[in-house]
């Protein structure tokens, strides 16, 4: 019981963030601040949960799979990163 009300709870605070960063980047482009890219951005962890949530069919399972997914492109991103630096490309 209490897992659903953390899970939800969790769930509430993402879509209140990404709604915030959805305005934000609304504002930013049209006042020219930011690239439309750069915006698009922050669309991937909801197109991740999307199709986690397709797929498995619970949102729970969907929120641990998107999790893992970003933890893991996160990982992945930082190694290239660093050695890119490293190699000097």
């Amino acid at each position: 019981m209490i897992n659903n009300i953390a899970i939800g709870l969790a769930m509430g605070l993402i879509v209140i963030g990404v709604i915030a960063i959805f305005i934000s980047g609304i504002k930013n482009i049209i006042n020219g601040n930011s690239d439309f890219k750069r915006i698009a951005v922050m669309v991937v962890p909801v197109i991740i949960f999307a199709a986690s949530f397709a797929i498995m069919g619970t949102f729970v399972q969907a929120g641990v799979a998107t999790m893992i997914f970003m933890i893991s492109l996160m990982l992945l991103s930082i190694l290239v990163t660093g050695t890119r630096g490293t190699l000097n490309f």
